[in-house]
């Protein structure tokens, strides 16, 4: 299946190795070199994903990435971020700021293909209801049902739990969690999350979310 992608960089030789590839593979991809134009781009085109550089000029990709995130529009689009800065905390700033997913550069192509094709198959794993293991997540809608019974999850809920359930059996380290759904720069105590789980395990039932002492959460089906 094509699916919309938008590369953001401002070095030129790695956007058309970038562009040829993909479009290779059968996508259509949009292409800009700062932030400012991906802006421009995102919102005209509606990008299923976006691979954005950390460091850019008019608008660096910390920017560009909140800028993106603040836009109802693309509320589903997949922001990818592709950097020289691999470190620990840029990861957790680059999750702060809305990113999906971190490749850290250089990155050799084959395996930025196979990265790519895995976030779009959670893409289209997204676009329709999961009603597998009797629970359903429509994100579009804002919608969860547990056997066809509707649940009302509160917002920061909804949001971790659609997180837990996007990628099952993986482990997320209570630090991704903290960046992803609260942000880098919200300050919350260290019980939120398990104050969050509990309440999640209270209204879905407590065989899915799996806690990993010490490490994270994890869902399985």
């Amino acid at each position: 299946m094509s699916h919309r992608i938008l590369l953001i960089d401002d070095e030129a030789d790695i956007l058309e190795f970038m562009e040829y590839n993909l479009r290779k593979a059968g996508h259509e991809v949009f292409t800009a070199q700062n932030g400012a134009d991906g802006l421009r781009q995102a919102a005209l085109h509606r990008p299923h994903l976006i691979l954005l550089d950390r460091m850019m000029p008019v608008m660096d990709g910390m920017e560009t990435c909140r800028a993106i995130r603040a836009d109802p529009a693309l509320r589903d689009t997949m922001i990818v971020f592709l950097s020289a800065l691999s470190e620990e905390e840029h990861q957790i700033a680059g999750f702060g700021a809305g990113a999906d997913d971190y490749i850290a550069k250089p990155v050799k192509m084959k395996i930025l293909m196979s990265r790519v094709q895995a976030i779009l198959k959670r893409i289209d794993g997204e676009r329709q209801p999961d009603a597998s293991d009797g629970l359903e997540i429509d994100r579009e809608r804002y919608v969860v049902k547990l056997d066809g019974r509707p649940i009302a999850l509160p917002r920061k809920e909804f949001a971790l739990l659609g997180l837990l359930h996007s990628a099952p059996g993986k482990l997320f380290s209570r630090e991704e969690i903290y960046a992803r759904i609260w942000g880098s720069e919200v300050v919350v105590g260290d019980r939120t999350i398990d104050v969050h789980i509990r309440k999640l395990r209270q209204k879905i039932g407590p065989r899915h979310i799996v806690t990993v002492k010490g490490v994270g959460y994890k869902y399985e089906p």
